[in-house]
Order: C-alpha cells, then structure tokens, then sequence
C-alpha cells in the first residue's frame, strides 16, 4: 500500500493571493533546490498538473494567485535575515516556474519566519514594527518588510484594508529596493530595449506601441485602446474571450523577444510566469467585481494585467511595483494615462477596487533609476500543520 509523505506547512494568505509555506529545512535535502524533485513534490502539494483545471485534490485554488509556494529559511547573505524562494505552480500543466517572484506573497514572508523561530525572539518589539531585510531569491534582490507585532508576536488582525481582500487585517508595508533587472553590462536594465515606448511587431496582429519595464518583475504595458479594450473590463470579460486570451499571450511572447527574456516564441510557453502583460486607460467610473463603485476622480488612472494566461481579479503585487515605477516616469504610457507628469505614487483601478503605489526615480546619466517602489498590503495564517502527498513523489 502506497503511504504519504508528512511535510510540516502553513497555509497563509499574503495581500491577494495565497499559498503553501514551507521551511526549507524541512524539506528532503536533495529537493531543497529548483528541480525534477522539488518541483515533482510542489505540483502534487497543489494538485497540478489538473486537467479539469479545480485542484480538488490539492492545496492549489485553480486559480494564479491560489496556486503557489513558498519556500523560506535563514538568510546565508550578509545584512539580510531570510532567504525567500517562489514557486508559480502551473495549474493543467507539470511545470514550476520560478522565474520571477510573488509581490503580494511577499507580505507573509516575514510573519512566518517570526512565527516559525526563524528570527531571533530578542529582535522582536514587545509592541511596534520589525524590520525585516528579504533576499528574494528568484530574482536577486532586496525586499524591506516591517511586520507589525504585539504582545511580542506579529500582529494579524488589525484595521487594514485592501481592495480584492474580504476582510481587514494589519497593514504589512513593503520596500522593494533596486527593483529593476540587473544589467550584464552593466547599463541598467529597467527599460531593457533602453526606450520608455517601443513599438512591437506582433505577428497575426501588427504594430502596436508597449512599454516595457523589469521593476519587480519583467511587464508589458500597451494602450486599452489599442487592443480594443477600455480598461474597466473585469475577470469574465477577459476570460471568456479565447481570441482576446490569444491576441495577449502573441504581444506578451513578441515583448518578450524584444526584452530579451526569450530567443525562440516557442519558450514563452514553459515561461508563462513572466513576463506579465498589462493594459492601461485613462482614470474612469467603473463598478468593482465586489460591487463597490470605483470613481475616476478617486484614481489615477486604470489598469488590468493577465497572469498565467489569465486576468487577474486584483493586481500582482509585482506588477504593482511596475505600474509605480512607470508611473512616475514621464514619457512611458503608464504616466500618460495617469496624466503624464511628474510623480511620487499612483493610485490605479483594476478589477477588485484601487491601489495606491509608489516609488523613488530620478534621471541619473540620461538613464531613468529607481531607488525603491512602495506599498503596503496585510498577510493571516489560514492553517498550520502538516501537507500529505505520496510518498513515491519523493523518492522518485
């Protein structure tokens, strides 16, 4: 009789989305790395590959952002405190991609390793905020969290609130530093193509104008306009249109071969994580899939971008670092449907409600540079325990 594999986790939602959390000391020493193994045990952990795309047997949602894990330790770099490893678990399909991280996961990161011993108990506030240095791993940077606590552990519960989430919590507030790519030759890399708008040739559709930015994670920006969209559109309107579906996922593979992300079109299909594809519109009146009615005038501007193929039902906390670096950047088409100008932070609409971002840039040497972008988010243990899987997915 085939037996199951015990494998202590947590279970936590971090600002929009949620996922599987797991010390990396508790994993088998040969899976602790990206690989046959690890990513053998993470899609049975979720339910994936599923054909009929629910997840019922496994801890995934079937959605993008229900469909993650995580994987965290003590950090072994200098002046930072936990090493963070994300894993995008494909949902019909037997593959991890770990080619980019999870912003809003990110908020949970450093409430698990103060609940799970792996910060030093003499470093945590009786009442106040911890500060936090994150190497997240995926991409190689520096993530700064300051993690509310009380009664000397974090504290969840708290007034918070964010669109795309139910119910309030603590706020949870983010610095994510340096977020651009890093440049091999060392000219900087936050628009890899060296231009603030370029135009794509996308085959079967023709050329259109894009923006495209690596800040926190690699992101394309078009014109809603331009793709026949207005930019209120929420998660059915996509969804349900396979053409439209096919006409992101061809300028999302031509953008990546113009950012040099990809050599052949045919790899866009093993890397559907990043880049992400993004569309913006000029701040408009809209009513939220909650409900709520968003106001233009309470808005910057509106923006909607597709995850593993998909519309998010919120934002990706990533791509929210890339809407507040472009943004405040004038000349890219981010800061032109915001108005254009000069800015500090942004608060756009998308299909959960608004969000407000922010982010440091200067023009340094004719090249544009970010210091940092901003946001706050909140993160709850759900469940804790243990996650059970066969046990021939690890020694396989």
């Amino acid at each position: 009789m085939t037996k199951q594999f015990k494998l202590p986790a947590v279970y936590m939602r971090g600002g929009t989305s949620k996922g599987v959390f797991i010390k990396l000391d508790d994993l088998p020493a040969d899976a602790r790395t990206p690989g046959s193994k690890l990513d053998a045990m993470l899609l049975r952990i979720i339910g994936s590959p599923d054909p009929y795309g629910k997840h019922i047997d496994g801890m995934g949602g079937a959605t993008s952002s229900t469909s993650k894990c995580v994987i965290l330790s003590k950090s072994t770099r200098p002046d930072h405190d936990i090493d963070y490893l994300f894993g995008q678990i494909s949902i019909d399909k037997p593959f991890v991609d770990w080619s980019g991280n999870c912003g809003n996961l990110t908020t949970a990161v450093g409430p698990f390793a103060v609940a799970q011993g792996l910060i030093e108990a003499s470093r945590i506030p009786e009442n106040g905020k911890l500060t936090l240095r994150i190497w997240q791993v995926n991409i190689g940077k520096t993530i700064i969290a300051h993690v509310p606590t009380s009664n000397g552990e974090v504290q969840e519960l708290g007034d918070f609130e964010m669109d795309g989430v139910t119910f309030p919590a603590a706020e949870v507030q983010l610095e994510f530093m340096d977020p651009a790519a890093e440049d091999p030759d060392g000219g900087g890399a936050l628009f890899p193509t060296g231009n603030l708008i370029d135009e794509l040739d996308v085959p079967g559709v023709g050329k259109l104008q894009a923006t495209m930015t690596t800040a926190g994670i690699p992101t394309i920006f078009v014109n809603a306009a331009d793709v026949g969209c207005t930019g209120t559109e929420l998660q059915d309107a996509i969804n349900g249109d396979a053409a439209k579906l096919a006409l992101f996922e061809k300028i999302r593979t031509a953008g990546a071969l113009k950012m040099g992300l990809i050599k052949t079109a045919d790899e866009a299909l093993k890397r559907q994580h990043t880049p992400k594809i993004a569309f913006v519109a000029p701040a408009q009146n809209y009513t939220a899939s909650s409900g709520k009615p968003v106001h233009a005038k309470d808005i910057d501007l509106c923006v909607r971008a597709l995850s593993m193929g998909k519309l998010h039902h919120a934002m990706m906390g990533t791509a929210s670092v890339a809407i507040a670096v472009a943004a405040c950047i004038p000349g890219t088409l981010v800061n032109a449907a915001a108005g254009g100008g000069a800015r500090k932070e942004a608060r756009f609409g998308h299909p959960s409600g608004a969000t407000l971002v922010g982010a440091e840039a200067a023009l340094i040497d004719g090249q544009w540079q970010v210091k940092k972008a901003v946001m706050s988010r909140s993160a709850r243990v759900l469940m804790e325990g243990f996650v059970r899987f066969p046990l021939e997915t690890v020694k396989g």
